[in-house]
């Protein structure tokens, strides 16, 4: 490769491309809008029961702008929701699920006013592993003061039985 080559530009023939320099990941929110609906949510996470003041993205990760080879793409699905009064408790009263400290990480900027002040994250791996399922890679963290979650999950698979 000549050194035109590996500072990204390459010539062909007459022409001249010059390469992006960009990741192909877009940032930590993609700068998508904030979405309320709940109904999406539901369905992936059915183990929450009825959802309540949602706030969250749908981002697709590895994409840009260059036209890259067509295949899957990975979405992160990331952000905050309101359950039903006591449902936080329920959940981390399981015997099975040692609940620790823990703190929401990567959080976009877009969501950081949504995400209640005081919370008291708790979280736990195996609870964490019982909500995937084993099919996708996801953290969530629970605040019982507020009975909100925090979730941040790549690719969760919708319910089988919840619909469309």
């Amino acid at each position: 490769m000549t050194d035109l080559g590996r500072r990204g530009v390459v010539s062909l023939g007459a022409a001249v491309v010059l390469a992006a320099c960009t990741s192909t990941t877009k940032g930590a929110g993609g700068g998508g809008e904030v979405r309320t609906d709940v109904k999406p949510l539901e369905r992936r996470f059915p183990a929450f029961g009825p959802l309540s003041r949602a706030h969250w993205l749908g981002t697709a990760l590895g994409t840009d702008s260059r036209g890259s080879v067509p295949g899957p793409t990975d979405v992160r699905v990331v952000g905050t929701a309101r359950l039903r009064a006591g449902a936080v408790a329920a959940l981390t009263a399981a015997r099975h699920r040692s609940f620790q400290p823990g703190t929401p990480s990567r959080v976009p900027g877009e969501l950081v006013e949504f995400v209640p002040a005081g919370a008291r994250w708790v979280r736990c791996d195996a609870f964490d592993r019982d909500m995937t399922g084993g099919r996708y890679s996801g953290a969530f963290l629970l605040d019982p003061g507020t009975d909100t979650v925090y979730f941040d999950a790549i690719n969760p698979r919708v319910s089988a039985g919840s619909g469309p």
